[in-house]
């Protein structure tokens, strides 16, 4: 697939991205710096110093990035890590949904304040270009399938509706102060480096460490789009000129229940799970979403992008990893 867009080069800007120690900024990190940019990488400063996923990304990369430590809370730490860049590719969030139950206020303080601290950094710092990403839980459950960008917000989680703030807030930058805004909107993402609170790595850590799985409902269905995908995508709403404003999905189009990925993710291990549904890690019954699969269109056609792995490969190689990093996790949380 190519545009007019193809022409552009990173070579030489500096860029900024929020949230690069997680699971999909490390790979939109490295996606930059492969393709010539200068990457600040901002990650949430602790006491032990690391840069989350960050530190999974190859050592000849990470040589090339300059990693900034600070919170999105902080508007002074915001702003410093924004000065002189030239585009800001803003991923940083909290994310688990099921700690959103618990603790909603944390979720307005970095996603909804961060990301308006973020958006005024960015217009004071003139920037040609700011990608905010959101997620596809915005939307809740179907509607219309599949989901354009112009089906109705429907928030079923403190979460969900913490990315509708930020989105909006984003979309009223673009509008009252003309600041270039791109809305990107995942749906399910997976891939190397990511945590075990997501579905798919789930799967996979338990059927590596036990002889069977416990999940919640295994019927509602997902779009699921590998981590490389999800980057380039992001990378490519920075890239291409004339879509200030606008909202992307990112997503394959198609859709598989969680029981269809259980079963997919035995065929590769070969062998059969053994699944058990647990109280625990079901939503509470209205604030679960049945059906999110996308309507691709508009980015395949404003942004000429397309997925390019498959869910199969993509699984194989989400499980090559995990073989690998499974003592990673702590299986007092994830009961593994």
């Amino acid at each position: 697939m190519s545009s007019a867009s193809d022409s552009f080069s990173w070579g030489g800007r500096r860029v900024l991205v929020t949230g690069a120690g997680g699971f999909i900024g490390s790979h939109v990190v490295e996606h930059l710096v492969e393709r010539g940019a200068v990457v600040r990488a901002f990650v949430r400063y602790n006491s032990r110093n690391d840069y989350g996923r960050l530190q999974d990304v190859p050592a000849a990369v990470l040589e090339e990035v300059e990693v900034f430590t600070g919170d999105l809370a902080n508007p002074e730490a915001v702003a410093g890590a924004s000065d002189g860049c030239d585009t800001v590719l803003h991923l940083g969030a909290l994310i688990p949904i099921p700690y959103s139950y618990r603790h909603p206020r944390e979720f307005v303080t970095t996603n909804v304040e961060g990301t308006l601290n973020v958006l005024e950094a960015a217009r004071r710092a003139d920037v040609r270009r700011v990608v905010h990403t959101s997620t596809s839980e915005v939307y809740g459950t179907a509607q219309e399938i599949p989901i354009p960008e112009t089906h109705p917000l429907h928030p079923q989680s403190p979460y969900a509706a913490s990315k509708v703030a930020a989105d909006q807030l984003a979309l009223s930058f673009q509008r009252s102060f003309s600041l270039p805004v791109v809305v990107v909107r995942p749906f399910n993402t997976f891939g190397p480096r990511q945590s075990a609170r997501a579905v798919i790595p789930t799967i996979v850590s338990q059927a590596l460490a036990r002889d069977h799985v416990e999940l919640g409902a295994l019927d509602p269905t997902r779009d699921f789009l590998f981590v490389a995908d999800t980057a380039r995508g992001v990378v490519r709403s920075a890239e291409i000129d004339g879509v200030e404003g606008e909202e992307f999905n990112l997503g394959t189009g198609e859709e598989r229940s969680i029981g269809d990925v259980v079963a997919e993710v035995g065929d590769l291990l070969g062998r059969e799970l053994v699944v058990v549904t647990t109280e625990e890690r079901l939503r509470p019954p209205d604030s679960e979403v049945e059906r999110l699969v996308a309507d691709v269109a508009r980015a395949r056609d404003r942004l000429a992008w397309a997925p390019e792995t498959s869910f199969a490969d993509g699984l194989r190689s989400t499980i090559t990893w995990l073989e690998g990093a499974l003592e990673t996790f702590k299986p007092e949380i994830y009961n593994i």
